[in-house]
């Protein structure tokens, strides 16, 4: 059970970079993580979850909003 004044939920930042991966950074801690594919992102990003926070601390809900670049031509 979380501690009281524990965050309830963590938002992260999820964007492809130009080799095909994915990079995935924390809007409000010191989170940084990548992996090559999006299944493998979501455990690196959990496991870095567990590992910032002290025991009883980490979020129990990990929001992820994806951020896509395009280009249009005129």
């Amino acid at each position: 059970m979380p501690l009281e004044g524990a965050m309830q939920e963590i938002l992260f930042v999820v964007e492809e970079a130009e080799d095909g991966s994915y990079r995935a950074s924390a809007a409000a801690a010191a989170i940084h993580t990548e992996a090559d594919t999006l299944e493998d992102l979501h455990q690196e990003i959990r496991d870095a979850v567990v590992c910032h926070f002290d025991p009883g601390q980490a979020p129990p809900l990990i929001r992820l909003h994806h951020v896509r670049q395009e280009l249009l031509a005129l």
